[in-house]
């Protein structure tokens, strides 16, 4: 059983990091050149559609912010609620740290649960938790994406390689079974595009910016 000041520390550590993770920096990208990202390309507020949508500046930028948020959340969060609240091991609140700052990122509340697929976010945090696992990872990412132009395709390929890779690194059950669990989700996440994908009806990188925009 967890005491109260371990209970606090876990509460704290995962309300910080959804909120983090829930920041729709997609959504406000698009807001900020008068496009609800949400109805335009695949409708997703994830990097992938933004750099489909507003472009290669706009893209990278959402990209850039959505991985910090994985990365403040795993490597920031859990020393500073430490502070305040000892008793749980500060890996035990970077796990937590990593779920919720992914599921915020998943499932922000402002925009009434429907976020991004959460690949960027997921890389922040395997950065944070494992370095030389995320860049291996990251490496088969572009082998796939180069071969195939598919970023659906690569980010799947990464998000199953992503926890083998944690495991492989020797960071423990815990940690692997926790990036499992998020790679699980991430896949889930890409349903739409895996039908796609089966169909040959699944965009390639490279498509036109939105009609309106100059």
């Amino acid at each position: 059983m967890l005491d109260h000041l371990e209970m606090g520390a876990y509460s704290l550590t995962i309300i910080i990091s959804y909120f983090i993770g829930s920041l729709p920096s997609g959504y406000l990208a698009g807001k900020l050149r008068g496009v609800d990202i949400r109805v335009a390309g695949s409708g997703n507020i994830g990097a992938t559609n933004v750099f489909r949508v507003l472009g290669k500046t706009a893209g990278t930028a959402v990209l850039a912010v959505d991985a910090l948020k994985g990365f403040a959340a795993a490597r920031w969060i859990p020393p500073l609620v430490a502070q305040f609240f000892p008793g749980p091991s500060r890996q035990d609140l970077a796990l937590a740290a990593g779920a919720a700052v992914v599921l915020g990122h998943m499932y922000p509340c402002w925009l009434k649960f429907k976020g991004g697929k959460g690949i960027a976010t997921s890389a922040g945090v395997g950065i944070a938790w494992a370095p030389a696992a995320c860049l291996a990872t990251l490496a088969i990412w572009g082998i796939v994406f180069v071969s195939t132009k598919y970023v659906s395709a690569a980010s799947i390929v990464a998000a199953v390689v992503l926890p083998l890779a944690v495991w492989f690194s020797g960071k423990g059950r815990e940690m692997t079974f926790v990036m499992a669990a998020l790679a699980v989700l991430a896949i889930y996440k890409h349903k739409g595009n895996i039908r796609r994908l089966l169909t040959g009806t699944e965009n390639r990188a490279g498509k036109s910016r939105h009609p309106s925009l100059p």
